[in-house]
């Protein structure tokens, strides 16, 4: 096999352990998400109330667990984001939690064309060859089309994570933005047929090829 010619992270993280949360445990982690959204900067806008909280299937990557969320309020704005913790050790309790939240206007139902909701939150950065960077990119959403099985995260068609959907729902852990390559997240079929894709940043590059034109 020769070398490979893109060095980055593929599959960093752990596939999801648990099932979606439920019970006293999404208790726990509704907790810190809705501390984390009462510290959104609102921009001025009138958000509204939290409604019911979409849990995304956890994944575990340089020692921590993120669980993303996702609430519509009642000014119809979506809050999104993500509780964080430490694993717990056998027998003992999840700890050290942290959480993140932000809001936007730029829904699903807002936008008909859309095939996949996507969230997003860079988490890390990575180091590479000759001074790159890339951004460890915390990932989840939904399809929008049915008939999905299974969800990857590719850049620059390298394969660099995939997420089975759990009810409909999906979660990623990935390096974006590296050697001027973007993510692109892919829905497929138990078949392994393409259904959707989505680039996280189209359009912020066709802006910014723009603006240098």
């Amino acid at each position: 096999m020769p070398p490979a010619d893109r060095v980055v992270p593929r599959f960093a993280a752990e596939p999801p352990q648990e099932g979606l949360a439920y019970g006293r445990w999404a208790d726990r982690l509704r907790e810190e998400f809705l501390a984390a959204c009462l510290r959104v900067d609102d921009e001025g806008e009138d958000l509204g109330e939290p409604g019911e909280i979409s849990w995304f299937p956890d994944r575990t990557y340089a020692g921590r667990t993120y669980v993303p969320a996702t609430t519509r309020t009642s000014n119809d704005f979506e809050l999104f984001g993500y509780v964080s913790f430490a694993p717990p050790l056998e027998g003992k309790e999840p700890e050290a939690f942290a959480a993140t939240a932000e809001f936007t206007e730029e829904t699903a139902h807002r936008n008909p064309d859309w095939q996949l909701d996507l969230s997003d939150e860079v988490i890390d950065s990575w180091r590479g060859e000759q001074g790159n960077v890339a951004t460890m990119t915390l990932v989840w959403g939904v399809p929008l089309v049915s008939g999905g099985a299974v969800v990857t995260a590719e850049l620059a068609d390298l394969a660099v994570d995939q997420c089975e959907l759990v009810a409909d729902r999906f979660t990623l852990l990935a390096p974006d933005a590296y050697r001027g390559d973007y993510l692109e997240v892919k829905l497929f079929d138990r078949r392994g047929g393409e259904l959707a894709r989505e680039s996280m940043y189209a359009e912020d590059v066709e802006d910014t090829e723009a603006d240098r034109g």
